[in-house]
């Protein structure tokens, strides 16, 4: 009993440093100066900004390994080809339906509260360098690799799912006899793979506590003061999405307590927050799935790399209420066939969009170009989106947790007494 209480739940330090490291890092701040600049340049370069890099990278180290093995051990779980069809279809209608519906719930607000109108924002504030695009048909050709191990090293999980779905689909058809050691050997590397989070994931309070430290040192309240409507309604966009979307869809489709989803999630809700990262946080939310709902890995091995790919609602939501408040700063009245436009090209952009920082903004300039508004704008909201970008990374990865639980439910691959159970709370605790 002793020995129990003294454990700490790493959610619980993972949230303690965010608010030290904010508290700190505001002391910092140079609109507030009550720290010396002086140390902050000294500890950011030979601290703060080393242990946060390294714990970043030491997450994204784990990712393609841990989406290929993964994948390639989904689908072989599932040795039924049309179970994976009717998997595959489930998860990419509900991928696809909800971002739809975020895209539109943001462009509901943003008409709403019309946060650009009677600004003093002009597109001279700030600069920003305009991104190439990338057209979807560009985007399905490029889907498939030329070379797979280039795809592994350069990060491309859309190639690396195409691939790892190919190589799991040809070990199904071959015999069981001559398939087993190599489905062994998935297996052990997919067990090494989980073990190796574990690990990483010790440093998670010490590398969460440097990235919102600088977060907070160099946030400037001016900019969060002219754009505080814009942000105000994201944020609200966001938490509608969360609260009613996700929860009622999870209670809809499942029938699963959604207090209980999302206190066993809570511990992958802020290290999204304070990576910016669905890719970062995907093998902890693999894990989490896993051990705290019970779902079998046929599923998630399956469901969640392809979310974290092509399921950016939080996204989509930032997407359209910047296309709107672009719109009113530059007086231009969006007819009803460009808001469709607006939603149907965000809905498409989101298939593309790599679930790193930041990559929100590219994705922008396309939807932005495909109703003639000047990309330029993207400069207006640029110096905020750091903070909504960590917001809207909370909101995608629970979208791939909340539509795994709803694929699972509906072919029965969950296991319900582990959902319910306190006794499977994965990371909540060191040893």
């Amino acid at each position: 009993m002793n020995k129990q209480m003294k454990k700490t739940k790493l959610s619980t330090k993972i949230i303690l440093a965010m608010v030290l490291g904010l508290i700190i890092g505001l002391l910092f701040n140079p609109e507030i100066s009550l720290l010396p600049q002086n140390l902050y340049k000294l500890l950011e370069s030979y601290a703060f900004a080393p242990i946060g890099k390294i714990f970043i990278n030491a997450i994204k180290m784990l990712v393609v390994p841990m989406v290929f093995i993964s994948l390639v051990n989904g689908v072989t779980q599932i040795s039924d080809i049309k179970k994976l069809g009717r998997v595959g279809a489930k998860t990419l209608i509900f991928y696809l339906s909800t971002t739809a519906l975020a895209i539109t719930i943001g462009l509901s607000f943003a008409l709403m509260i019309q946060p650009g109108s009677n600004s003093s924002l002009t597109s001279g504030n700030a600069a920003y360098e305009v991104s190439e695009a990338v057209n979807f048909i560009d985007i399905l050709v490029g889907m498939v690799p030329t070379n797979p191990l280039q795809s592994m090293v350069e990060g491309n999980m859309l190639q690396v799912i195409v691939f790892s779905l190919l190589l799991g689909v040809s070990i199904n058809s071959i015999p069981k006899q001559k398939s087993k050691i190599i489905l062994d050997l998935f297996d052990s590397m997919n067990h090494l793979v989980l073990k190796m989070i574990d690990i990483v994931m010790l440093m998670a309070p010490i590398g969460v506590f440097s990235l919102i430290l600088k977060v907070a040192a160099t946030l400037g309240f001016d900019s969060l003061i002219k754009l505080s409507l814009y942000m105000i309604t994201i944020l609200l966009a966001l938490f509608v999405h969360l609260t009613v979307v996700y929860t009622g869809s999870l209670v809809i489709f499942t029938k699963l307590n959604p207090i209980i989803f999302f206190k066993k999630f809570w511990n992958v809700m802020t290290l999204a927050f304070s990576t910016s990262s669905s890719n970062a946080t995907l093998p902890v939310t693999m894990e989490t799935v896993e051990k705290n709902f019970g779902v079998h890995k046929s599923i998630f091995g399956f469901t969640l790399p392809l979310g974290a790919t092509v399921n950016m609602d939080g996204t989509a939501i930032m997407q359209g209420v910047a296309t709107v408040f672009i719109s009113q700063i530059f007086n231009v009245d969006l007819t009803l066939s460009q808001l469709l436009t607006v939603i149907l090209t965000a809905t498409l952009a989101s298939i593309g969009t790599a679930g790193v920082p930041g990559v929100g903004m590219i994705t922008l300039s396309m939807v932005l170009t495909s109703v003639g508004l000047p990309v330029e704008g993207i400069a207006l909201i640029i110096g905020v989106d750091r903070i909504l970008d960590m917001c809207r990374t909370v909101v995608n990865v629970t979208g791939d947790a909340v539509v795994t639980l709803i694929v699972a439910k509906s072919e029965n691959e969950i296991d319900e007494e582990i959902f319910y159970s306190d006794k499977n709370l994965m990371l909540d605790s060191t040893n």
